[in-house]
């Protein structure tokens, strides 16, 4: 398959900014806007299958570069074949870059020009990891789209750190940008058709963001994700960011808001141009018993739930909803049984895949606003019970 990028993106509908658009890719197509179901060490947290995903409606699985660096070893996925072979997805997989990582994991960490010196969180060893082995990691693990190596600053550091850091992440996408070519071009390489999206950053500085955005347009990258939020900023500042940013990216390119977020950030984000997301939300909540329904979230471990023989939500075809009670699923969950945490996960992902067809009808229809309204009043509104 060419990379030809006319082909690879395409724009179907707008509703004001809101983006309604498809996506060509060497492992199938993404109908946009999309949730990426987070499985960080290639497997999603919950006992949660590949075969569990094609089931749930998953469009693409997002796995963590850092972590499977760490283990098994990119280079023990590249002799298996690679993270869609390793893990038996035939769908597509985005990687982040694992500087997300490198920068909230480690506490001991320089960071130089060349890259990022640190200490594995595993075992402590040392570890360096710049653009060019970002790349390569992410070639070994011959993912759909790899993201390009960032630093992502602190909401609260100073502007001048900020607009120093931006500055060097932009010469490390340069730099990601031609070591991506060359890998691609490679006889043994596993995804020759990788795509590479780059990451706007600049913390809550809107101008900062904005002169960064425009500089990488220009770069021409498969797409565009905004980093650094959902990082401790506000939901109001976030919302800022996006309105100021967004419209400064390729319309005609996938955009990307990393690590975002409840159902409601999702809905406003749509709203403002972004397409692809992704959060470990609805896996963790589902983890700890809370579970997301259309009259927003509820704590299964709660005692009025214990002779509730009602599914988590009436009407939800997800494979907890269609076989088990309310009673079931907090018994398994009090007598911590895995089974439990595992029918929360598949009933969060199923919700969130659930609504991004919602949202995709309703940009097709013509009637986003009027969905979104409904959907956060809903939502707001609380259980009936």
């Amino acid at each position: 398959m060419e990379k030809e990028e006319k082909l690879m993106y395409k724009v179907l509908k707008q509703e004001g900014r809101a983006k309604r658009a498809r996506m060509e890719t060497v492992h199938g197509t993404i109908e946009t806007p999309v949730f990426m179901n987070v499985g960080t060490a290639a497997a999603i947290k919950g006992a949660v299958s590949t075969m569990d995903l094609q089931e749930i409606k998953t469009q693409v699985e997002l796995s963590n570069t850092y972590h499977l660096h760490v283990r098994p070893g990119d280079k023990v996925v590249k002799q298996l074949g690679g993270l869609h072979k390793f893990m038996n997805w035939d769908k597509p997989i985005l990687t982040d870059s694992g500087g997300f990582q490198v920068f909230s994991l480690s506490k001991l960490r320089k960071i130089k020009e060349e890259g990022v010196y640190f200490n594995s969180h595993v075992d402590g060893r040392k570890i360096f990891m710049g653009p060019e082995e970002s790349m390569q990691i992410q070639s070994n693990l011959g993912s759909t789209i790899a993201m390009a190596f960032d630093e992502c600053p602190s909401s609260v550091a100073s502007r001048e750190y900020v607009q120093a850091s931006v500055d060097r992440t932009t010469r490390w996408l340069q730099r990601c940008k031609d070591e991506m070519a060359r890998l691609n071009s490679l006889e043994d390489t596993v995804n020759p058709h990788q795509l590479l999206f780059g990451i706007n950053q600049g913390a809550i500085y809107d101008d900062i963001r904005i002169a960064h955005a425009e500089t990488i347009s220009k770069m021409d990258l498969d797409g565009y994700a905004v980093g650094g939020l959902a990082v401790g900023e506000t939901h109001e500042e976030m919302y800022r960011i996006l309105d100021s940013v967004v419209p400064h990216l390729p319309v005609d390119k996938p955009t990307y808001l990393m690590g975002v977020g409840t159902p409601a950030n999702i809905l406003e984000a749509v709203s403002r141009g972004v397409d692809f997301f992704d959060c470990v939300y609805p896996s963790r909540n589902g983890r700890h018993g809370h579970v997301y329904t259309n009259f927003g979230k509820i704590n299964l471990f709660n005692a009025k739930y214990e002779l509730d023989s009602r599914p988590i939500e009436e009407g939800c075809q997800c494979p907890a909803c269609r076989h088990y009670s309310r009673a079931y699923i907090r018994h398994l969950l009090k007598a911590k049984e895995m089974l439990g945490m595992r029918l929360c996960v598949l009933h969060n992902l199923y919700f969130y895949n659930t609504m991004m067809e919602e949202i995709r009808n309703a940009l097709d229809e013509g009637c986003y606003e009027e969905y979104k309204q409904k959907k956060l009043e809903s939502m707001a509104a609380g259980p009936k019970d």
